[in-house]
């Protein structure tokens, strides 16, 4: 009996508070069952023995359920510690299932900060994305300027506030190129604000038309009294029929060979690093462009133009046009062509190319000389957030593109005979962009323009010191912060050197601090 007893305590250590009754009522079967066993035996050996009384049977029952309730007392202690235990253990668990949710979430707050703070910035880019889409949206709902064609038209323009120091004398205050010998100048402008005219026009040939038109105040920089501050002058013009990758055009804007320009918003009247590397000189063009794809985003870009070149302002002089230009004269426009890679957007992804460019020329006093370049430029992106803008040029007579030093032949006089030979020349530039935002960008370039000095010096050997009037070498860097509050507003901040280099003179250089504030409509 105590080897059943005991095997039931293992049992019960592990029961339930339910399964308490049970236990105690397995108890009283057992001492129930006990008794009768004992009686049994007590019948059977009644034969053998006296038979007891009945007080002495009472005494050793009741002794049996005292043993009894004494193992059930001890039962029911040790299911109460259990008991206990258990409890302690659930609750241990929920601690450390709330110490686990806490630092659970405390990650996921961590993450989501962060991710806020990523995502800051370009929420307000987003709001001003949206702004801008709202506002061209909204100029649907506005009566179009009426035209003749009654094709749409859109007025376009930058007012342009700038201010200047120069520590020297330039070539013209308010957006200088090269510095000459003499005293500095400061003062403010609005000359270089800037018109503009967009159109649409009809279908011709299964292609679309469209046209625009750019003019600014910066025609004759002699004019600063106070009847007139500057006259209108044509800066560019585009006419183009548009297939899917097929266009034909006319225009006057820079060459082909130069579709990068450097960024600058106080230098629009003549763009940053003109006379410097950049071939900016605006003339007529007539031509056509192809493209290739060659997978979704990539295709090969062909070009070819007749170009109609002018003749470039001697240095120190006051801009002018001539009535017949050297490339008129000769009775051949010049011609360029240019191939290109593309990835990405047009205009904005990434673009290799390289170029041509070759036009005769004849003089006044009918002497005929070529003019010809070879160029390569380059527009690619380094990381997200900056991108680098290059162009280089290699070749002669340049001057009508905006280089060679204002020069596009020498002449040598020999006696009472006259030799043109036409000005070899080399250059370019590059420009580093960074991004930080829609809103915020800073430039900074070098460019240099760089006529051969030999050239010049065995010119001046033979025809005298000043036959020579253009520039030997024209060099300039800068670096500039354009800022963007709203999609119509921008502010600028430059600083722009310049180094000058004359035939037989020193070399002549100026600092250039220039403001502006635009507003575009």
């Amino acid at each position: 009996m105590s080897v059943d007893l005991k095997s039931r305590k293992q049992i019960h250590v592990f029961a339930g508070p339910r399964q308490q009754r049970r236990c105690v009522f397995a108890a009283m079967l057992l001492i129930i069952c006990c008794g009768r066993v004992i009686v049994c035996a007590q019948d059977s050996s009644a034969q053998n023995t006296p038979p007891e009384t009945s007080e002495r049977k009472i005494e050793r029952l009741t002794a049996a359920v005292a043993q009894a309730q004494a193992q059930m007392e001890t039962y029911q202690k040790q299911l109460l510690e259990l008991q206990q235990q258990l409890t302690a253990l659930k609750q241990q668990l929920a601690d450390e299932k709330t110490a686990s949710s806490c630092a659970q979430s405390q990650t996921t707050n961590e993450a989501s900060t962060k991710e806020a703070a990523d995502n800051a910035a370009s929420l307000e880019e987003i709001r001003e994305q949206q702004a801008i889409e709202e506002s061209q949206i909204a100029t649907h709902d506005i009566t179009k300027v009426e035209t003749q064609s009654k094709y749409p038209l859109k007025v376009s323009g930058l007012i342009l506030f700038n201010g200047f120091v120069n520590t020297r004398q330039v070539d013209i205050s308010a957006s200088p190129d090269y510095a000459v010998a003499g005293p500095g100048s400061t003062g403010l402008s609005l000359r270089q604000t800037m018109l503009g005219l967009d159109a649409s026009g009809p279908h011709l040939f299964n292609a679309t038309s469209h046209a625009d038109l750019r003019v600014d105040f910066f025609a004759n920089d002699t004019k600063s009294n106070y009847a007139a501050s500057g006259l209108l002058r044509l800066r560019t013009a585009h006419a183009a029929l548009s297939w899917q990758n097929t266009e034909a055009f006319v225009e006057v804007d820079r060459s082909i060979l130069e579709p990068n320009e450097p960024s600058s918003l106080v230098a629009l009247a003549q763009p940053e690093l003109a006379w410097a590397g950049n071939l900016w000189s605006w003339n007529p063009q007539v031509g056509v462009s192809h493209q290739i794809a060659l997978t979704n985003s990539s295709h090969i870009k062909l070009q070819s133009a007749l170009i109609d070149t002018s003749d470039p302002p001697l240095s120190g002089s006051t801009p002018r046009t001539s009535p017949v230009s050297q490339t008129e004269r000769s009775r051949w426009p010049g011609t360029e062509a240019r191939i290109a890679f593309q990835r990405g957007e047009s205009g904005v992804g990434q673009e290799i190319g390289i170029g041509g460019y070759f036009s005769p020329h004849r003089t006044s006093y009918g002497n005929n000389y070529d003019a010809w370049a070879t160029t390569i430029d380059l527009r690619s992106s380094l990381t997200k957030y900056l991108g680098v803008t290059a162009n280089a040029y290699r070749g002669q007579a340049l001057a009508g593109l905006g280089g060679g030093g204002y020069m596009n032949y020498l002449y040598y006089n020999v006696g009472s005979k006259t030799i043109v030979r036409a000005l070899d020349d080399v250059g370019g530039w590059a420009q580093l962009k960074a991004s930080a935002s829609q809103r915020v960008e800073i430039n900074a370039g070098y460019g240099i323009d760089n006529p051969f000095a030999h050239e010049i010096d065995i010119a001046n050997q033979y025809s005298g010191p000043t036959s020579y009037a253009g520039l030997e070498r024209n060099r300039s860097i800068y670096s500039n912060v354009i800022y963007s509050p709203r999609a119509y507003l921008m502010f600028s901040v430059e600083y722009k050197r310049l180094w000058s280099s004359f035939s037989n003179a020193s070399t002549n250089f100026s600092d250039v601090i220039g403001i502006g504030a635009g507003y575009k409509f």
